[in-house]
């Protein structure tokens, strides 16, 4: 390993697309303790296995973990066996079944294969729950309930949203995000990540950490990732998911049906890449990027550049004919405005029959329409333009 990194690069990288890091100040203060003391922190994050396949909606928080591996840190991957047999109520607005623990231990093992295709496993702490949850006896989990109290637990939102509306709440319900939390002291955890639906348990970890004298952990919440409907979380039940384990060509052709919006959100909690670049680039681009840059996490180097060349070609086949001529004009200092393209290689007979094309949204950029008369291309290419059904050009710009 090389250099360690200062703190304020550590706090930049760290907070990328992070909805709240509390308490202010406190990651800051982790990481100088950290650097001062010479040793990791351990960074907690529980999945409780309750789908046997991973999509990119749960790698927002494996790409947060991979993020603190790379500033150094262990990341400790926690299997919520235990607590997946009382079942999450979060986000539920009734009881949610519990797993028998048949399913609990296949889904786990389905998880622990997935999980080392973004973390690094000589920075990972495998653990399940049930290592210290299953050996509490009655006393012990009546002194941890006793460390909340009820009008506390009524704070959180689902169960007050419940509560007033008269559906039943479980008492073992209750429970949850006590033992999520008394996971934190077990693993004396500096730092916790989860979604933001799960603020309430995280706190809850703070909360039982000061309780058993123990320095509290700060919490870091992300946001959760839309499905390629750009509209609901993503989820299998669903069908707007990309799964962790599908093809490369699956994985491929499904992230190019995301939208523009959505796929600067992609970008910024899915990878690294810096997220100016991407704004400058034509959308098609960007997102063949994202794509290739997926695939090549799940799948190994080349697989990006391969399903992107198959992508390419299948496009081709498909919408483009032959003999399409080929043209190359230079650009401005602010790119090559499109409509002076359209007009100059001769798709348009004037600037105004160009608008008015536009406007029609009758021009494609690279098979994505493209309704903005004032888009100016950036140098590279060739970009394929595609003006109504039967005017083709392939177009360089230097």
């Amino acid at each position: 390993m090389g250099e360690p990194m200062k703190v304020q690069e550590q706090i930049q990288l760290l907070s990328r697309g992070t909805l709240e890091i509390l308490p202010h100040g406190g990651l800051e203060a982790k990481l100088k303790e950290a650097a001062k003391e010479g040793r990791p922190l351990r960074i907690k994050a529980g999945f409780d296995p309750t789908a046997p396949d991973l999509h990119l909606g749960h790698t927002v928080l494996l790409e947060k973990l991979r993020q603190f591996q790379i500033c150094g840190h262990q990341v400790v991957f926690l299997i919520g066996d235990f607590t997946g047999l009382i079942g999450d109520p979060t986000g539920k607005n009734e009881t949610r079944p519990a797993l028998t623990h048949e399913e609990v231990l296949i889904n786990a093992e389905t998880y622990k294969e997935q999980v080392f295709r973004i973390l690094d496993p000589a920075q990972t702490e495998v653990r399940f729950n049930s290592e210290w949850l299953n050996n509490l006896t009655a006393a012990d989990l009546i002194r941890i309930s006793a460390k909340a109290t009820v009008a506390r637990m009524l704070e959180r939102d689902d169960f007050e949203k419940r509560y007033k509306g008269g559906q039943s709440i479980a008492i073992h319900e209750f429970l949850y995000p006590l033992v999520q939390g008394y996971d934190s002291v077990a693993l004396d955890a500096d730092v916790e990540l989860g979604g933001n639906d799960q603020k309430f348990n995280l706190l809850m970890g703070r909360q039982l950490q000061q309780a058993y004298g123990k320095a509290p952990q700060v919490i870091l919440t992300m946001p959760l990732l839309e499905g390629l409907d750009g509209v609901n979380k993503m989820s299998k039940s669903l069908n707007n998911y990309v799964g962790v384990a599908e093809a490369a060509k699956e994985q491929f052709g499904k992230l190019m049906s995301v939208s523009d919006d959505l796929m600067l959100k992609y970008y910024e909690l899915l990878t690294d890449i810096d997220l100016e670049g991407v704004k400058s680039m034509h959308p098609m681009e960007a997102k063949k990027q994202l794509a290739a840059t997926i695939v090549e996490r799940f799948h190994g180097e080349g697989a990006g550049a391969e399903a992107r060349s198959g992508f390419e070609s299948q496009f081709a086949r498909n919408e483009t004919p032959e003999d399409v001529p080929e043209a190359t004009m230079a650009a401005e200092d602010d790119g090559l405005w499109i409509v002076r393209a359209l007009t100059e290689t001769g798709l348009t007979a004037s600037n105004g029959e160009a608008m008015r094309m536009i406007k029609q949204n009758a021009l494609s950029i690279d098979g994505e329409k493209m309704a903005d008369k004032d888009f100016r291309l950036a140098v590279g290419g060739p970009y394929l333009i595609k003006l109504g059904k039967r005017k083709f050009i392939r177009l360089t710009v230097n």
